[in-house]
């Protein structure tokens, strides 16, 4: 009874914590929340812990046990702490490839007590949870190594599609023959290398710029996993939290993929950010680019009555968070109305931008969804565009035959005057050229983003 009220409560506590994290302002008050519901799921679960035989686990198994507890508790303290804002997508991928691998390995293991009198729900669940979590796994090490810079173009190869459908086949094939009654664990040894390479094929063929799309699908699947465990061996916690997170890394994958216009099936197969030369030299608009030096820049901001800041991955590569606010706030000081406009896939994750900024206590009541922030767009005197590329290009409404065409975008073009903070006139992630750097409106102001806020930041103040 008590143990049964404690799963109750964490089930409130997870999906109280999963409905704070949708706001910045409540976001790390979700997180702790969520964490005290692992950390009463974790105490009420031990218990109930028995070996195969239905006995007391052992002292020795008990020490091996906590000594996995405290590791755990030691390496997730340890990225969280010491990962930059940068590298928080590697991480996550890492981590959700490390709870697939984890419920695959509990899969397997269960499945290794499976006798003839064990129930086909408990089979078929094992089974679901090893080829899924074992997807999950593999899957998530190339996401990680994709958003590392290594092959983070998409690798394709002939009959691609055919070669994952047959793997995808011969392991249901091979599934069904466990399930019928052939328990062997070098079947389940094959089934799991099976699944295993159908996660790197999956995801081979990828581009680098849809690798956030793939970890949340790819949560997701970590989540039925470990539901699909919890169902085999009978443990509320596991299905309640696999649940959660299978649902809630659907709905995100989902949002993701609307946010830029595309179906989920296109994320996967059609292999984006695949770009051919001659198509992106077809694409190049006409104009030319406009420099302009940090004092005119400073002049323009202070000057205006109100501006718009749109961050984007070159902001947190250049961990120049600190010093927009520091603008920021030396322009609220001159009567200057600033906003902060937020796309949804800015950066390499959802919420990139957003816990980026809150890092460096930039007010939430600035931060303006990308919906809110665009019908005022010609209304605003200067737009500050850091380090963004794709989320702001004009192509995605104008050009029909840009790889982007029809994702939303932020309408930066509309303000009066537009400053763009690049190092360079480098490609965004979709690798094709951005027609707002070559707009009559636009000003080029070339250099590292940390370094050139500052000095913006020292010119504002001074004028």
């Amino acid at each position: 009874m008590i143990i049964s009220l404690a799963f109750l409560i964490v089930s409130v506590l997870f999906i109280t914590g999963i409905k704070l994290l949708a706001s910045p302002k409540t976001a790390r008050r979700g997180n702790l929340i969520a964490g005290v519901g692992m950390l009463i799921a974790l105490f009420a679960v031990l218990p109930l812990l028995h070996d195969s035989h239905g006995n007391a686990v052992s002292l020795g198994k008990w020490f091996l046990l906590i000594t996995g507890i405290l590791l755990g508790l030691i390496v997730g303290a340890a990225g969280a702490y010491k990962v930059k804002m940068t590298a928080m997508p590697q991480m996550v991928a890492l981590f959700n490839g490390a709870g697939g691998g984890a419920a695959a390995l509990v899969a397997a293991i269960e499945f290794a007590h499976v006798t003839r009198d064990s129930s086909l729900t408990f089979v078929v669940s094992m089974l679901c949870a090893a080829i899924i979590g074992a997807v999950s796994l593999s899957g998530s090490i190339i996401a990680y190594l994709k958003l590392e810079g290594h092959f983070d173009k998409p690798v394709t190869y002939p009959a691609q599609q055919a070669i994952n459908c047959v793997l995808f086949l011969a392991s249901v094939l091979l599934a069904v023959v466990m399930a019928a009654g052939s328990h062997s664990m070098v079947l389940m040894l094959l089934f799991l290398a099976l699944a295993l390479a159908l996660g790197v094929l999956m995801v081979m063929p990828i581009g680098g710029a849809d690798m956030p799309v793939v970890i949340s699908l790819l949560n997701s699947f970590t989540g039925l996993a470990v539901a699909a465990d919890g169902f085999a061996i009978n443990n509320i916690a596991m299905i309640i939290a696999g649940t959660l997170v299978g649902s809630s890394g659907t709905i995100l994958t989902l949002a993701m993929c609307q946010a830029m216009n595309r179906p989920v099936t296109n994320v996967l197969f059609s292999a984006f950010g695949k770009v051919d030369a001659a198509a992106a030299s077809a694409d190049v608009a006409t104009g030319s680019v406009k420099p302009v030096q940090a004092d005119e820049a400073a002049l323009l901001l202070g000057m205006a009555a109100r501006v718009v800041i749109v961050p984007g991955y070159g902001l947190a590569v250049a961990q120049a968070q600190h010093q927009v606010r520091q603008l920021s706030d030396e322009l609220a000081k001159k009567g200057v109305e600033v906003s902060f406009a937020i796309h949804p896939v800015a950066g390499r994750m959802p919420g990139h931008m957003n816990v980026l900024l809150a890092e460096a206590d930039v007010s939430y009541d600035q931060l303006i969804e990308m919906d809110e922030i665009n019908p005022e767009m010609d209304r605003v005197d200067v737009c500050l565009v850091i380090g963004a590329n794709d989320v702001v290009n004009p192509a995605a409404r104008e050009d029909k035959s840009s790889p982007i065409y029809g994702m939303p975008i932020i309408e930066a073009e509309k303000a009066g005057t537009v400053i763009v903070m690049k190092r360079s006139m480098g490609k965004g992630f979709a690798g094709i050229e951005n027609a707002l750097f070559l707009r009559d409106n636009c000003r080029m102001l070339f250099g590292d983003a940390k370094a050139s806020l500052q000095e913006l930041v020292t010119l504002v103040k001074a004028g």
